[in-house]
C-alpha cells in the first residue's frame, strides 16, 4: 500500500507541475481502442480545469476533480481500421494520430511470457508441426496489429511524448513478446478487425508481485499467511496504471517460479487473488482470463543434475491450475506437446502458445463454431483388470504420432502405478496392465517430463490427470 500512496502522489506532483491535461503513457498514436463497448479515456489536469475529448464524431466534456484527475467514456464504436484523430483539449490539446478501433488484450506473466520475437530468429527449426515463422519480424507488415510494451519504470511518470503504441514490425516487434505477438496476429487474421496487445510481463517474477497487498489480505485462505513474494511489486508499476483502459480480456503466462518453490494449492489462492484484483480494477468481473498450463521440464534436478526434488511437483502444481478452472470467465491451454527438450525451461513454440490462447478466445469471447479445447478428463469406469477413461472435447481421438498411446498408468489398491496399454475407442480410452488384476486408479502425463501422444480431431493434446487428485473436492472462496 505504502508504495502505492507514493506512486500517486508522484503522478499527482508530476500533473500539478504540470498544469496542462496530461495522459497516462498507454494512450499514445497508433493505439487501439477496444470496440463495441464504451472506452474509457482519463487523465489528469489542474482541479476543476474543463476537459474535452473528440473522437468519431464524438464529443464528450468533463471537469477534472479536486485531485485534479478526469474520465469520460466514448460511447461503443465499431470496429475501423482507418485511422483517425482523438483530441484532447484543456489548457492545453493533444492530438493522438492514427488511433484505430479493434479489440484489445493484455498479456502478462514472467520470462516465457517476455520472451521476445527476436529470439525466434535464432532457435532450431522445431521438430513438431509444419509451420516455423522464423522470419516473421522481417516478414510481419501488417497495420492492423499494435503492440504495447510495458516496461518496468515506463508507466510511473508520464512523459507527454505518447510514443508507447507502435505497429507490429520491425525493431517494436523484435522486443515484443512472442505469444502475445502470434495470440494477436491469430486474433487479426480471424476476426479481420484491428488488434491491439500489451504485454507486461517480468522474467523470473512470481505470481505475489502481480496481486495487490490488499488481495492477500483479503483472501480467506492467504490472510493468516505469512506475506511473500513481494505483493503489488509488479502491480502497482505494471498493471494498475493501465486501468480502467477499456480491454477485452487477460492472457496469462507464469508458474515456473511458484513450481520451484514447490507449491500447489497456494498457487490456485494467489491466482484467484490476482483474477479478482484484475477484475475489480477495470470494473468487470466478466473479464476473460486465459492462462498457460506449464510445460515440461525437469524441476526435479538442479543445474548439476543432482535430485532437488520428487518429479510429480510440475504435475501437482497443474493441478493447482486447473483448480482455478473454477473461477467464472477462466480457460486454460495445454502445452505437454510442445517441448523439444525438456531440460529447457523456455521452449520456442511460442506461436503455437498463442494460436491455442486465440483458439480459447474466438470460441468463448467471439463465439466462433470451433474446437478449442482438448480432451479431458470426463469420467473412469473399472471392471476388473480394465479400466475405461472417458473424455470429453474427444471427437476423434487418436495419436498424434501413429504410435501406441503413452503415459497411461494403472493401479489398485496397493497404490503402486504401472504403465497400461491403452486402445482408443470411439471418445474413450481402454486401459489394462497384467501387472494391476482390479483397477482402481488411473494417471496420465504424470512426470514433468511427460508428452503424451492424445490429441483430438483439432490436434489439441489430452490435458494430464490423476483419478486421486486430492484437489478435485476443494471449492475455492
Amino acid at each position: 500500500m505504502r508504495r502505492f500512496i507514493v506512486h500517486i502522489a508522484l503522478l499527482v506532483a508530476s500533473f500539478s507541475a504540470k498544469a496542462d491535461v496530461i495522459l497516462p503513457n498507454i494512450f499514445a498514436n497508433h493505439m487501439v481502442l477496444q470496440r463495441n463497448q464504451p472506452v474509457a479515456i482519463f487523465g489528469s489536469a489542474n482541479p476543476g480545469e474543463q476537459v474535452s475529448v473528440t473522437f468519431q464524431n464524438q464529443l464528450k466534456t468533463t471537469e477534472t476533480d479536486q485531485n485534479g484527475h478526469w474520465k469520460v467514456e466514448l460511447k461503443a464504436m465499431s470496429a475501423n481500421a482507418v485511422g483517425q484523430t482523438l483530441t484532447i483539449k484543456g489548457n492545453n490539446t493533444i492530438e493522438l494520430k492514427d488511433v484505430l478501433v479493434g479489440e484489445v488484450w493484455l498479456c502478462s506473466g514472467q520470462s516465457n511470457m517476455e520472451y521476445q520475437m527476436r529470439k525466434i530468429e535464432k532457435v532450431k527449426a522445431p521438430w513438431k508441426g509444419n509451420y516455423f515463422p522464423k522470419n516473421e519480424v522481417a516478414e510481419a507488415r501488417n497495420p492492423n496489429i499494435r503492440i504495447f510494451l510495458v516496461r518496468r519504470k515506463f508507466l510511473a511518470k508520464p512523459d507527454g511524448q505518447y510514443e508507447g503504441w507502435a505497429i507490429a514490425q520491425d525493431s517494436a516487434l523484435r522486443q515484443f513478446s512472442a505469444l502475445a505477438y502470434f495470440f494477436g496476429k491469430t486474433l487479426q487474421q480471424e476476426l479481420g478487425v484491428p488488434v491491439g496487445i500489451i504485454s507486461s510481463a517480468v522474467s523470473g517474477s512470481r505470481i505475489e508481485p502481480w496481486f495487490s497487498e490488499e488481495y492477500w489480505t483479503s483472501s480467506p485462505y492467504l490472510k493468516d499467511k505469512k506475506e511473500e513474494g513481494d505483493p503489488g511489486k509488479f502491480f502497482h508499476t505494471m498493471i494498475a496504471p493501465l486501468a480502467p483502459y477499456t480491454l477485452k480480456g487477460f492472457v496469462w503466462y507464469q508458474g515456473e517460479s511458484n513450481t520451484f518453490l514447490k507449491e500447489n494449492i497456494s498457487y490456485s489462492y494467489k491466482m484467484k487473488a490476482l483474477i479478482e484484483n484484475w477484475r475489480t480494477l477495470w470494473g468487470d468481473p466478466k473479464l476473460p482470463f486465459y492462462f498457460t498450463e506449464i510445460a515440461p521440464f525437469y524441476y526435479s534436478l538442479d543445474e548439476k543434475g543432482h535430485v532437488r526434488m520428487p518429479r510429480t511437483v510440475l504435475p501437482e502444481f497443474r493441478e493447482a491450475q486447473d483448480l482455478v478452472l473454477q473461477v467464472p470467465h477462466t480457460a486454460r491451454i495445454i502445452t505437454t506437446d510442445l517441448v523439444d527438450d525438456p531440460h529447457d525451461l523456455h521452449p520456442s513454440y511460442k506461436w503455437e502458445i498463442g494460436r491455442r490462447h486465440a483458439l480459447k478466445a474466438l470460441k468463448y469471447v467471439y463465439h466462433r463454431n470451433i474446437v478449442a479445447d482438448g480432451p479431458e478428463l470426463g469420467s473412469v469406469k473399472y471392471r476388473g483388470k480394465q479400466a475405461t477413461v472417458k473424455f470429453k472435447h474427444a471427437a476423434g481421438l487418436k495419436s498424434v504420432d501413429g504410435k501406441s498411446l503413452t503415459t497411461f498408468e494403472v493401479a489398485g489398491n496397493d497404490d503402486t502405478f504401472y504403465p497400461a496399454e491403452a486402445v482408443i475407442n470411439g471418445q474413450t480410452v481402454v486401459l489394462e496392465s497384467n501387472q494391476v488384476q482390479q483397477i482402481r486408479q488411473v494417471r496420465f502425463g504424470w512426470d514433468e517430463a511427460a508428452q503424451p501422444n492424445l490429441i483430438n480431431s483439432a490436434g489439441l493434446p489430452a490435458a494430464p490427470f490423476r483419478t486421486n487428485n486430492p484437489l478435485q473436492h476443494i471449492k475455492l472462496k
